[in-house]
């Protein structure tokens, strides 16, 4: 009886044999935490950290393993745009993420903040281009520095970028500059 106790957890485990997935982070190696790498990063699992795959964390659908403290998962737009105390309330809301996970410096925001004005001070016809730019500045740092707090930022430029409005990316620079303001 012992040795079919023995074969349930290497069965369950793919033949291997593993200690439970107790104590790590969903989607760790070799884990199902919310599917694999992210899609729309090239190199996949690079940003991978000592808690688990870089794109995943459970955030994505109801029931994922949610390794992150809870918070919205995603930004409304259209909302931000509108409502400046949504804005106001999504800055707060990254504020305390940041305090909570990460040990991000006030000078990496503020250099962020900085391309981010230059960006929207771009001419019309190369806004989006710059934007994307910074996107991809934005992820470097995140995957650098781990600061899985900016992800939703992230995210969120990218519906930016996508939509290519004028008053879109003048909201992302609001709630940036409001991000800077309330981490001070």
């Amino acid at each position: 009886m012992a040795e079919t106790e023995e074969k349930k957890p290497d069965e369950r485990k793919g033949g291997e044999n593993r200690p439970p997935r107790e104590g790590r982070g969903a989607g760790g190696p070799g884990g199902s935490g919310g599917g694999g790498p992210r899609g729309d990063r090239p190199g996949g699992d690079r940003g991978r950290g000592p808690g688990g795959d870089r794109g995943t964390g459970g955030s994505r659908g109801p029931g994922g393993g949610d390794r992150r403290p809870d918070g919205p998962p995603e930004m409304d737009l259209e909302k931000l745009i509108s409502d400046p105390l949504y804005l106001d309330n999504q800055a707060h809301v990254v504020v305390s993420r940041m305090r909570d996970m990460d040990s991000g410096t006030k000078s990496q925001l503020r250099r962020l903040y900085n391309a981010v004005r230059r960006a929207t001070r771009a001419p019309e016809g190369e806004r989006q281009h710059e934007f994307v730019m910074v996107r991809a500045r934005l992820a470097y740092t995140i995957a650098r520095h781990s600061l899985r707090s900016l992800d939703a930022l992230e995210r969120l430029l990218l519906q930016v970028t996508r939509k290519n409005d004028t008053r879109g990316y003048e909201r992302f620079r609001d709630l940036f500059e409001a991000i800077i303001a309330y981490n001070e």
